[in-house]
This record gives C-alpha cells, sequence and structure tokens, in this order.
C-alpha cells in the first residue's frame, strides 16, 4: 500500500493473537471499535490486510491501520490474508469474486487483487496453484513463485481439502462416501454417472453432517479428488442440494449466495517439508442459516 494511507503502530514485542494486541495497542478505543476496523480491511499486517481475530503476530510485524475510504478509492477492496512467508500466500477469498479472469471479467478477480497488494509493497506476484467457484468463499492459495506453484500442482491430490456446505433437508446416512464419475457437457453442466469413459473423471467426496436446524444441515466434506463442482454435485445427488445452487436443483438461498466454503487445507510445505495447514471460520450468512 503507498506510503501515508496507513498509519503505523509500534511493532508487537511478543507473540500474540492480532485482536488481544490490537485492543492493548489502539487503548482506549473500545473493542467494539476496534473490531469494526478489523471487518472493513483496515488493519494491515506486513503490508497486507488481515480481518482474522486470531491472526498470530509475531515480534517485528508492521502492523498499522489504512485510513478510512483507502480500499475503496483503489478500485479493488484488499484481500483478507491469512498466511504468508517466502513461498506461499493464502487468502479467504470472499463469495461472488472470480479466482482469474474470464471472458465475461477480466478487472476484478482474486487474483488482480492480490497481485496489486503484493506490487504495492514491492513483494513480487502471487502465481495461481488452484481456483475456486465465484460463489464459493474461502481459503485460496497462490505461490510465491513458478517453482512452488509447480511442486503444489504436481501433488495437489495429496493436499487435504475440507469444505463445509450448507444444504436443503439432512443426507441420509448422516456419513458416508460418495464415489461415481463426473462428465461435463457441451452446456458447462456437470453430471454425475456410473461407469468411467467418454470424459468421465472419477470423484470421491467423504462428509459427514455436523449441525442440522430449521431444514436445512452444515456438511463437512473432505476431497479426494477435486473436480469441477464436485462437492455440488455429490451433495445434490444425495438429494441435499446445496442452499442457493439452482443449477443442481435447490429450491431455496437463505443465505443471499451459495452456501459453500473451502474451510481448511493442510499439506506439506514444498519448500520446508514441515506440514502446514490453515482454517477459515464459517462466514456469518451461511452460519445463521444453521443456527
Amino acid at each position: 500500500m503507498p506510503p501515508g494511507q496507513v498509519r503505523e503502530l509500534p511493532p508487537p514485542t511478543a507473540p500474540a493473537p492480532l485482536l488481544d494486541w490490537l485492543l492493548t495497542a489502539l487503548a482506549p478505543m473500545n473493542r467494539t471499535r476496534v473490531k469494526q476496523l478489523l471487518r472493513a480491511g483496515r488493519v494491515v499486517v506486513n503490508g497486507a490486510a488481515v480481518t482474522r481475530h486470531d491472526h498470530p503476530l509475531t515480534p517485528g510485524d508492521r502492523v498499522g491501520i489504512a485510513r478510512e475510504g483507502t480500499a475503496e478509492r483503489s478500485g479493488q477492496p484488499l484481500l483478507p490474508v491469512v498466511y504468508e512467508d517466502d513461498a506461499l500466500i493464502v487468502i479467504d477469498k470472499p463469495s461472488g469474486l472470480l479466482t482469474v479472469a474470464t471472458d465475461g471479467e477480466k478487472a476484478d478477480t482474486a487474483f488482480a487483487r492480490l497481485r496489486a497488494q503484493l506490487e504495492g509493497r514491492r513483494a513480487g506476484r502471487p502465481f495461481v496453484v488452484h481456483r475456486l467457484d465465484r460463489d464459493t468463499s474461502g481459503l485460496l492459495l497462490f505461490a510465491r513463485s513458478p517453482e512452488v506453484r509447480d511442486r503444489l500442482q504436481a501433488n495437489w491430490e495429496a493436499v487435504a481439502k475440507t469444505y463445509l456446505a450448507v444444504v436443503e433437508g439432512a443426507p441420509d446416512p448422516p456419513a458416508g462416501v460418495v464415489e461415481n464419475y463426473l462428465t461435463e457437457g457441451r452446456d458447462l453442466r456437470v453430471r454425475a454417472g456410473k461407469r468411467p469413459g467418454g470424459g468421465a473423471k472419477r470423484a470421491v467426496s467423504r462428509y459427514r453432517v455436523v449441525a442440522s436446524a430449521g431444514g436445512y444441515s452444515l456438511v463437512e466434506v473432505g476431497l479426494e479428488t477435486g473436480r469441477k463442482h464436485q462437492i455440488r454435485v455429490h451433495l445434490a445427488g444425495l438429494g441435499c442440494p446445496v442452499v442457493g445452487d439452482r443449477v443442481h436443483g435447490a429450491a431455496t438461498d437463505p443465505a443471499g449466495r451459495l452456501g459453500l466454503h473451502a474451510w481448511r487445507l493442510a499439506l506439506d510445505h514444498p519448500v520446508t517439508g514441515g506440514r502446514v495447514g490453515w482454517e477459515s471460520p464459517l462466514p456469518e450468512k451461511l452460519r445463521r442459516v444453521v443456527g
């Protein structure tokens, strides 16, 4: 972010969750106001907007408060950065934002916003590793170099990917495995079949119901394969389409958005080899549907 648009705060001297540290650093500002700054994307850590209350701070981190209206004037709201090091950067993508450009939208994408954020602090550029559908929210991983991107993509099946879905009804049984073959038709719609061939790709999802309320359920889904629209097709096949997914049979849209959220990612770090993982809280609009 350009100089002068962020008010720098004294750096932390000990590890601490971001919200706890801000309450001390910004005293006597009250807790409600501090949380409003976080939600608005105005808290900047090491040059990137952070909205998570539990974001871990370490001694020497650069923390600042962006001036009101900064994001809006840039034309591209800041993306929350969940994790960043020299090899990886993980963001929390909002619903409604494309991962990369398409024929219909070339300017405002997660990639374009993140690239602008990194270039604004002369921190290189991101490299796309995978994609989330426009209407799916949650964790989106980028590499910081082509070499790291290639390593991640070559081992993508080994990455643990867990989603939360808000669905109509309740799957029966409440836990299980869905395995079939998915084919994308000329109309771009993905359909399930029982046999391979003709471009069909094997798709495997593990699911379990976490909670149910008011005719809706919150379902945790782990992917063993990563096919286009896999979760949406599999849950619809159980008779429980994802809310807001009219393409696959949903009759309701109680959250005003698709009820699918990329909740957890875990992988072996492509440089250090150590296990790393991240989690993105279920958005409030979806949480309210299932109580």
